[in-house]
């Protein structure tokens, strides 16, 4: 898999530690950022894989920094591409090029919460349940089929980063579980719908407590 990533990497390093210890059986062929001082490419190359930047600055259009980013993606082959935190929207003539072999995961209960600031749009909501979702990308931002979710409660006195960081508890199996589904080549994306094991899914799986899925 190739790793997108714009931040601290987080959810990358759960991906690494899963491979390293043998509970995810797969390989991550590279990690691309588009920021060259982003966390996740310490982190890729203290583990000794191929990471790379490219700055959006001087390209004319979103598609012309797509078209380049996305062939060195496509250099180290990736049957799967994960945006693991990566905070660019993917335009639509990538989106269309990768169709069902990208997946990103979001700080909500999608469809609940797209875009950013997730969890202060989730206070401002005053729901009771939050947490995160894995989806296939499509050209409409957060908007592509829901394959997983991980729920976390809203809790009393709840701010923003208190939530924040109850969700990325969660993140990070639910990340790992989804991967192991593409993996073992149970997941697919058929005619805009999750299929797992040949069947469509009716609705998003849910990450229960032990980390597997309900």
């Amino acid at each position: 898999m190739a790793v997108l990533a714009s931040g601290r990497g987080s959810n990358l390093q759960a991906i690494l530690d899963a491979v390293s210890s043998g509970t995810l059986d797969a390989t991550v062929a590279g990690v691309f950022s588009d920021k060259p001082d982003a966390l996740a490419l310490q982190r890729a190359r203290d583990a000794g894989l191929h990471a790379e930047a490219l700055r959006a600055r001087g390209f004319a259009s979103r598609d012309a920094f797509d078209a380049a980013f996305f062939a060195r993606v496509d250099s180290v082959a990736p049957d799967l591409v994960v945006c693991a935190g990566y905070m660019r929207i993917i335009g639509a003539a990538a989106a269309r090029a990768l169709a069902g072999r990208t997946l990103n995961i979001h700080p909500s209960l999608l469809p609940d919460f797209r875009g950013l600031h997730t969890h202060r749009q989730a206070l401002d909501a005053g729901v009771a349940e939050h947490g995160a979702s894995v989806h296939f990308v499509t050209a409409e931002l957060d908007g592509g089929p829901v394959i997983a979710q991980a729920r976390v409660p809203v809790l009393p006195g709840d701010d923003e980063d208190t939530l924040a960081a109850r969700v990325l508890e969660r993140e990070h199996p639910l990340l790992v579980a989804s991967l192991r589904l593409f993996a073992a080549g149970r997941v697919a994306l058929h005619e805009d719908r999750v299929h797992i094991d040949g069947r469509a899914l009716t609705e998003p799986l849910q990450l229960s407590c032990n980390d597997t899925f309900a």
